[in-house]
């Protein structure tokens, strides 16, 4: 499970920078350290994926052995 208070939209899948604001209206940004362009949805897809697979590979999925 991936908590819900991950900023996915605001970390850059690239290089994890964070950004400190990015108004729910800004759809695209550029990241600062690493200058990617970075489309909201798509950044957030990614690292909700990541996260979601770092997850599994520690165990940390919530789902609890099969009886």
């Amino acid at each position: 499970m991936v908590s819900q208070w991950l900023p996915s939209s605001k970390i850059c899948h690239g290089c994890r920078h964070k950004v400190e604001k990015l108004p729910l209206s800004q759809r695209h940004w550029h990241c600062d350290d690493c200058g990617q362009a970075i489309d909201r949805d798509i950044n957030a897809a990614r690292n909700i994926r990541t996260a979601g697979l770092a997850g599994l590979a520690c165990g940390a999925t919530g789902a609890g052995a099969a009886a």
